[in-house]
């Protein structure tokens, strides 16, 4: 079946360019939430509620359809990734937000003491702490976004579903394809969540 392995590579690439990308984008956010002034913290907090609170594929249609309208314009690919990236950003935002409030408030006070520079306070004192706190809940996201790759098939990227379907109308069957692709994400969520399982246990020691 190379439909199958082409969709398969086009799944993953689009799952980890977009973890990259919320991971990334997602700790943007959870530091302008922290930030000293509401001018900064109103519109990152108006932003994320929206993208949050509305339909990736709304999203994935918007971008694909409407920006190019703009002059902005994407291969299918390239505009399923970001907006993927861009929708799990602002839940793996609240994941870090929640990771950083739960570090020590005298963690702070005692970078504050030590008059560590603000870029040296949040790299070597509270994120490596509210990171260590996080990775399971983040890891659990990932899985969530690879659930949500076949909404990509909706803007024609072919993914593993979108591919099922097409080799299933070159030959008539449904039920090996279908299958295949349910097998896959099993394959591949499942020893993920187990992997994150063992994750968890190792940090809380």
């Amino acid at each position: 079946m190379p439909r199958f392995w082409d969709g398969l590579l086009v799944t993953l690439q689009v799952l980890a360019l977009g973890s990259l990308l919320s991971f990334s984008l997602g700790l943007l956010w959870a530091i302008a939430f922290r930030a000293p002034t509401r001018f900064v913290r109103w519109p990152v907090n108006l932003v994320t509620e929206f993208i949050r609170n509305t339909p990736l594929l709304v999203q994935l249609f918007f971008f694909f359809f409407v920006l190019p309208e703009w002059g902005v314009q994407f291969s299918a690919l390239t505009t399923g990734t970001l907006a993927i990236g861009l929708h799990y950003s602002t839940y793996t935002a609240q994941v870090y937000r929640a990771g950083i409030d739960a570090v020590p408030a005298g963690q702070w006070e005692a970078a504050t003491a030590l008059s560590l520079p603000v870029g040296r306070t949040w790299t070597a004192v509270i994120l490596p702490q509210a990171i260590r706190r996080i990775v399971p809940a983040l890891g659990n996201y990932v899985i969530a976004m690879l659930k949500d790759t076949p909404l990509l098939a909706g803007i024609s990227v072919l993914e593993m579903l979108q591919q099922s379907r097409l080799e299933s109308a070159t030959t008539f069957q449904y039920t090996e394809p279908l299958t295949v692709v349910g097998v896959a994400f099993v394959l591949i969520a499942y020893p993920a969540s187990l992997l994150l399982r063992a994750l968890e246990r190792r940090l809380v020691r």
